[in-house]
């Protein structure tokens, strides 16, 4: 797959789709109205109301000053995590992208991502950490985020971590409209019913750089998840990557069911596209904030 310049994606080679039906269990009432857990399933949706709702979302520099620290302490509470850091983040929305509205600043909005994937591989999710401790810097938010400083993590630290440390990928997806989610709405795979074989490798060619995600193959087993008309005072973590995942540890020779008391390692996702039932509802407006988290063992 390419990246255009503002990470749009611009070409696909090589890859065959296919449109499946799968059922849909309700997130929040899963375990008896408990709901689903970002280190069981994968994702987990929490009552997070912003401290600031008149925050301009179509400003890069208003999202990186008040807007960061506070997914990184909501993720930092979640996790229990050491320290939570945000990198890198997304603006979603159809009618946005149909306009090629553009983040002030920074890059286009872009559309809802309607194919089942994870942002993160065996390969790529190593090497995005090391990113992250080298410069120079790889986007403009990134630069944003430097100020003074030459990388955003510590390089060795981030050869620790890698070599006998526990770190994971957590994305805070968000509503930004004051209406509840009716189009294009996430469903989630619980990861533990995902097999090794059911991953599919496949590269992004970036302008600068080689990425990889992984795709998914269809396979009767898996269990997919939905919240409906989900809140902007909600937040929804999604685990990316996780290197304490059984999936991660083995190599991707076993999958998370081997080890169900272990965290998982990542879920499967996509923006669930339904033109039957979405025809005439209000476009969804959505923020993801990427953000890399350190544990202590």
């Amino acid at each position: 797959m390419l990246r255009d310049a503002d990470g749009s994606d611009s070409k696909f080679e090589g890859v065959e789709f296919s449109r499946e039906v799968v059922p849909l269990k309700d997130g929040r009432g899963f375990r008896d109205g408990q709901g689903c857990l970002l280190d069981d399933q994968g994702f987990q949706v929490l009552d997070a109301p912003m401290a600031d709702t008149s925050l301009d979302f179509m400003s890069m520099q208003a999202v990186v000053d008040r807007y960061y620290a506070e997914c990184c302490e909501i993720v930092k509470q979640a996790t229990g995590a050491r320290q939570a850091s945000a990198f890198d983040h997304n603006l979603r929305s159809v009618a946005g992208k149909s306009a090629r509205e553009r983040i002030q600043d920074g890059q286009e909005v872009q559309g809802p991502a309607r194919v089942v994937h994870g942002d993160y591989t065996l390969t790529s999710a190593p090497q995005r950490l090391r990113d992250l401790g080298q410069a120079p810097a790889l986007n403009d938010t990134y630069t944003r985020l430097l100020g003074d400083r030459k990388t955003l993590l510590d390089p060795d630290q981030v050869e620790s971590m890698i070599a006998s440390g526990r770190y994971a990928f957590i994305n805070l997806w968000r509503n930004i409209d004051a209406a509840p989610v009716r189009s294009d709405p996430l469903i989630l795979c619980d990861a533990q019913t995902v097999r090794p074989e059911d991953l599919s490798v496949f590269e992004i060619h970036y302008s600068d750089r080689v990425g990889e995600n992984y795709w998914a193959k269809p396979a009767p087993g898996h269990s997919w998840f939905i919240y409906p008309e989900i809140e902007r005072s909600e937040a929804m973590l999604i685990k990316q990557w996780d290197s304490a995942g059984p999936l991660a540890r083995s190599g991707g020779e076993k999958g998370d069911a081997a080890a169900p008391d272990a965290p998982c390692t990542f879920s499967f996702h996509t923006a669930y596209y339904d033109p039957e039932t979405m025809n005439g509802k209000p476009p969804r407006w959505s923020i993801e904030v990427r953000c890399v988290v350190f544990y202590d063992l």
